[in-house]
């Protein structure tokens, strides 16, 4: 993140870049505008949304159009919902590490099989004795990721980085930010790549995701949900062009000094910082729960 040096420029979370800080050095980002230079009146300090300022509403529209188009679009092209298809599976992970032995790989993939469901790990631990700790360093090594623990978390900061729902839905448990620039993102049992990119996005930190053990995870994630996040607002909408006109309305309304969207599995987080004081020193972190505004959009979702 940029240092930033009162009286002077502004950084702008998500684009990556700061914007000049006499809002008349302002231009409007609509490449099909025609009329910005005859509104000499018109503020050029809100609303800002991805490091850009439009001069009216159809230019404002425009802007988010492009960006609405873009998640969309990407989303389709990173398979963002698709299941990973080509780990090794746990059991050969853990006999090839020599953690367990044929015998009892076969006495748990028959257990599998014959119970019609049920974990691989969870057969391991509670048929064949092995300990939790274990299974974690197998997912280890599966998804070639870090084993991670919960000391020093802090649910209360943790709460700021995400809405509620993404712990719920996908399972994401932010823990740590270290250094100012990079956050530890926990998961229980499979990464999330394509979430940890988009918090990453969202935030400006460099995301590093690891395991953690069952029993840890499950108390840190309690303690968590216990927590005040971020005002969120879910919205339904037919298709991407309602929803570009109520982020739109959203901007209008609120008038941000800051503004990002991305992708996130099937919702389009819609992330608004409504004051400077929001931005914390910490990428683009809110301080507190006052000041930031959350809205979750959702296409083809009846409300």
């Amino acid at each position: 993140m940029p240092t930033l040096i009162p009286g002077t420029d502004q950084y702008i979370p998500g684009s990556g870049r700061t914007i000049a800080a006499d809002p008349h050095k302002r231009t409007c980002a609509n490449p099909d505008c025609s009329s910005a230079w005859a509104k000499p009146w018109k503020s050029r300090r809100r609303p800002i949304f991805e490091g850009q300022w439009g001069c009216g509403s159809k230019c404002l529209e425009a802007i988010v159009r492009a960006s609405v188009k873009r998640e969309v679009t990407d989303g389709i092209g990173a398979g963002f919902d698709a299941p990973h298809r080509h780990r090794i599976p746990l059991g050969l992970v853990m006999l090839a590490q020599g953690w367990i032995t044929h015998p009892q790989l076969r006495y748990a993939l028959d257990q599998q099989k014959s119970r019609g469901t049920g974990r691989i790990g969870d057969l391991l631990i509670g048929e064949c004795g092995l300990p939790p700790e274990r299974i974690t360093q197998g997912l280890s090594v599966q998804w070639n990721c870090p084993v991670m623990t919960t000391e020093g978390i802090t649910p209360r900061a943790a709460a700021l980085t995400l809405p509620r729902v993404f712990i719920e839905q996908f399972g994401l448990l932010p823990l740590r930010i270290a250094g100012s620039r990079i956050l530890y993102l926990g998961f229980k049992e499979n990464l999330d790549a394509s979430a940890a990119f988009a918090l990453e996005r969202m935030s400006d930190l460099k995301v590093e995701s690891g395991l953690i053990n069952d029993q840890d995870y499950d108390e840190a994630r309690r303690r968590l949900l216990a927590s005040d996040f971020v005002p969120t607002e879910t919205i339904a909408v037919r298709d991407s062009e309602e929803m570009t006109l109520r982020m739109r309305e959203q901007l209008e309304d609120r008038q941000p000094i800051a503004a990002r969207l991305v992708r996130v599995h099937h919702f389009y987080w819609f992330r608004m910082w409504l004051e400077t004081g929001a931005i914390s020193t910490h990428g683009t972190i809110p301080g507190s729960t006052e000041d930031v505004h959350d809205a979750l959009f959702q296409i083809g979702v009846r409300a």
